[in-house]
């Protein structure tokens, strides 16, 4: 069976635990788009653990993870987060890459960090990570495939100067800085293929034969709906697709209909890294209390650091982002984040242009976005530390009811703490 983990809104949902949960009954995770642009926090008998790039069955001795061809893949964070988890006391996980996958560039970091520069006020937000100068690269078919690095000299040169001679165009004349040295980027190419070659592989064929066999297959995607540059909060979002049905491209050798099982995360309240419209943000004191007590040490991401905004849940969007990533199944986080308040609002539609809607619109529409709030009654407790559903706080029960009305998809996971184990299955 395959099973996609994907995000309902913004990202920062919890995806990395629910990946982590759902692994110990797997036999494969694969990583299927995006960078180290947005990380995901897992706690285990091991510590707090940030990743970026690998997949979040590393922790688990019975996968084999796999770096799938739609992942912007940087060779230097690679390194650093195999070390960073052996540093952990974590054994040696066994990893993967996809040998269609693509490699992330110095340049793409100084180009996409140029470019911020650049928009000054009108950036988006970007983490800086190089993400979308690769994936525009990659779709201009400039890029990099790591099976390019074991290409004969003459050929890889060839591709180089193709490369440069785009470039170099970007970086003389609208950057004004200095060209870049194409026998410096065969030297880092060939640096790559030296720290990539024990783990490449044909993932393709070997995902094909474990479709074949029926093994547990997990696809992990990176942020959520709202960040998908066709579906999400254009331009504001990502550049690769964190939809779950990208995730038989992304990974490879997975069929569409092979994937049974879309688990959308949804917090139980609403939070976002990056630029873009939020219907439902709340500000000042209010938010910092919020940011405060939210996720297992407070609402910063965790590959930025900067603060997130929050919200209350938005139901308009995460019904929309459930739709569009086809779930079957939700899993809702965080819920014990709430438990300091009297009442908790809730976004349940919108306001636009003075009528009431109870879709999701398009940007330009989003921005004159107005939400419409509805007040369930808080459980004013602690509930961490609750395993049955069925003992938690009344109050706690309407509001995870309340939100699957609305959602109109059956909420079989709930998270009620950072650890492993703080979830309850309905």
């Amino acid at each position: 069976m395959v099973k996609a983990i994907v995000g309902a809104c913004w990202g920062d949902e919890g995806k990395g635990k629910i990946t982590d949960v759902l692994a110990e009954d797997s036999d494969i995770v694969i990583r299927f788009q995006g960078g180290s642009n947005a990380g995901h926090t897992i706690i285990n008998e091991y510590g707090r653990f940030a990743l970026h790039q690998l997949p979040s069955g590393v922790f688990r001795q019975n996968i084999t993870n796999i770096i799938g061809n739609g992942v912007a893949f940087s060779v230097e964070n690679f390194v650093k987060e195999m070390q960073y988890i052996r540093d952990g006391g974590v054994p040696e996980p066994r990893i993967l890459i996809s040998e269609r996958c693509q490699v992330l560039m110095p340049y793409h970091k100084e180009l996409d960090g140029l470019e911020e520069a650049r928009l000054a006020d009108k950036a988006y937000g970007s983490t800086k990570s190089g993400i979308a100068p690769f994936y525009s690269d990659k779709y201009a078919k400039i890029g990099f495939q790591i099976s390019d690095l074991f290409d004969d000299k003459d050929a890889i040169y060839e591709r180089i100067d193709h490369v440069l001679g785009l470039k170099n165009v970007l970086y003389r004349e609208l950057y004004h800085k200095e060209p870049l040295n194409r026998d410096d980027i065969y030297n880092k190419l060939m640096e790559y293929k030296e720290i990539v070659a024990p783990y490449v592989a044909d993932t393709t064929t070997l995902l094909y034969n474990a479709v074949k066999e029926g093994k547990t297959i997990l696809l992990e995607g990176q942020l959520g709906s709202l960040r998908d540059p066709d579906m999400g909060i254009y331009p504001m979002t990502t550049s690769s697709s964190p939809l779950a049905g990208f995730g038989a491209v992304g990974a490879g050798g997975i069929p569409p209909y092979a994937i049974e099982k879309i688990y959308c995360v949804v917090k139980a309240y609403s939070s976002a890294v990056g630029a873009g419209e939020f219907v439902s943000e709340i500000f000042g004191d209010e938010a910092e209390e919020l940011r405060k007590r939210g996720g297992d040490k407070g609402e910063y991401g965790a590959t930025t650091g900067r603060p997130r905004q929050v919200g209350w849940l938005d139901l308009v969007a995460a019904r929309y982002g459930c739709r569009v990533q086809g779930a079957t199944d939700v899993a809702l986080t965080v819920l014990d984040a709430l438990g300091y308040l009297d009442e908790i609002p809730v976004c349940v539609a919108y306001e636009l242009d003075g009528e009431r809607i109870d879709s999701f619109p398009p940007t330009a529409k989003l921005k004159r976005c107005k939400p419409i709030l509805e007040k369930l009654p808080g459980w004013r407790c602690d509930i961490k530390g609750i395993k049955r559903y069925e003992d938690l706080p009344e109050n706690a029960k309407r509001y995870v009811e309340f939100a699957e009305k609305h959602l109109g998809v059956p909420v079989t996971m709930v998270s009620n703490g950072p650890a492993r184990e703080d979830i309850m299955y309905r």
